[in-house]
């Protein structure tokens, strides 16, 4: 499918396996969640533009590069997203970060935005959406629409594990949006987990039931 991106770098699938195992701790977990999200920044921004500048070295002048146009800013989706946000800004701190809260409405079903910040100048970045789990794509579409409604033109959404089933909504939703995964998994059961998945996120990662 056009617009996505599965990671095969060794490092992240073996970090990925040992996430997957139900054994592992909630620490584990949680370092391992950072881990993986610094390996995949370092895909996800392969393509920020660069300008050449000159730069004065201990023996002489040299033609360099360094960082042009857009700056970044991460977006986790609360609150599982937050668990990827150390490893990103391990990578690029000069990165701003913004929190998109949503709950899904027991009557209809869909997305209820109740909490948004966002750095003044989001308008001005590029904006990586942060959730480790790509299960409906409910809540993906939804953050996604939010940040377009505020002027946001750059987005790229980042998870560890999706399903099929949310990648066709994402992409359905917003077709300009490229996902980056880290494993493309089977299917969604009955209760909307990811086959086989990782189990609830959230839960691993704060020790939360």
């Amino acid at each position: 499918m056009d617009n996505v991106f599965v990671f095969d770098h060794p490092l992240i699938q073996h970090k990925i396996s040992l996430m997957r195992d139900k054994r592992t701790t909630t620490k584990e977990f949680r370092e391992l969640v950072s881990e993986v999200a610094m390996l995949m920044a370092y895909e996800v921004t392969r393509d920020l533009p660069l300008k050449e500048v000159e730069i004065e070295t201990p023996v002489a002048i040299a033609k360099s590069k360094v960082l042009a146009g857009k700056k970044l800013a991460l977006v986790p989706i609360l609150r599982a997203g937050l668990g990827m946000v150390d490893g990103m800004l391990n990578l690029i701190p000069m990165a701003k970060v913004g929190h998109i809260g949503l709950y899904r409405d027991p009557k209809t079903l869909e997305p209820v935005e109740y909490y948004c910040k966002l750095p003044e100048d989001v308008e001005e970045r590029e904006i990586v959406v942060l959730d480790p789990m790509l299960a409906t794509g409910g809540s993906a579409s939804a953050a996604v629409s939010f940040l377009k409604q505020k002027g946001i033109e750059t987005i790229k959404f980042m998870c560890l594990i999706a399903a099929p089933e949310g990648i066709a909504r994402l992409h359905h939703d917003h077709p300009d949006v490229p996902i980056f995964c880290a494993a493309r998994d089977e299917k969604l059961n009955d209760h909307a987990y990811i086959v086989p998945g990782l189990g609830d996120a959230g839960d691993r990662l704060f020790g939360t039931r």
